[in-house]
């Protein structure tokens, strides 16, 4: 069994983003815990499965076609509008997988871990140790993933704890997934920065 550095290390080997998602955290039962990646992925909703899938097919179909320039923009723009279409067909069946009675706030994800806001009152304020199958929902990738994770770490400010947990359970493509999106945010972040930035330099002019 990996010692607790071990596991904040895996944590903190991959960048995290701070921005907050829709998740949804339920109790992990222990044949789960005992569960191997094979079954794992035997056992996940299905919804999950094709979300993810879809994320990657698209990202594969049309990363060749923007270097080919002008001359297929009108194609691009096509197969944009035709998978924007999808995303909002896959974001109406994810939202179906969003349990009322389990929703909570991400705060933070990556690929290694997610950090979760909890109450610091609530009677449901898990543990380090404790195991929990968690949903989470990327909205601006019309995709969500499906794993299970473990509490490493609670740090409490004011009357929220925060709650870290490294996945135990996820799979390749899903984790992946996870990167991009940290990293596309963390892009569109930066955009959002520089224009700012350029906006107020004109003002003061």
């Amino acid at each position: 069994m990996p010692s607790i550095d071990q596991k904040r290390e895996q944590f903190t080997a991959f960048f995290l983003i701070a921005h907050p998602i829709k998740a949804n955290v339920l109790p992990c039962s222990e044949q789960q815990r005992k569960y191997s990646l094979q079954e794992f992925e035997m056992h996940m909703p299905y919804a999950f499965k094709i979300a993810g899938e879809m994320s990657e097919i698209q990202s594969q179909t049309l990363k060749p076609l923007r270097k080919l320039g002008e001359q297929l923009e009108d194609l691009v723009d096509y197969l944009q509008f035709q998978a924007r279409k999808i995303d909002l067909m896959m974001s109406y069946i994810l939202q179906q997988q969003d349990q009322d009675e389990h929703q909570a706030t991400a705060l933070k994800f990556g690929g290694g871990g997610v950090v979760i806001g909890f109450d610091s009152a609530s009677s449901k304020l898990p543990e380090v140790g404790d195991a929990s199958v968690i949903k989470l929902f990327l909205e601006t990738e019309s995709a969500a993933i499906y794993c299970f994770a473990e509490v490493i770490e609670l740090n409490t400010n004011d009357n929220q704890t925060e709650v870290s947990y490294i996945y135990t359970h996820i799979r390749e493509q899903d984790q992946e997934l996870l990167v991009r999106a940290s990293l596309h945010l963390q892009t569109l972040a930066l955009r959002k920065h520089h224009a700012e930035k350029r906006q107020n330099n004109e003002e003061d002019k």
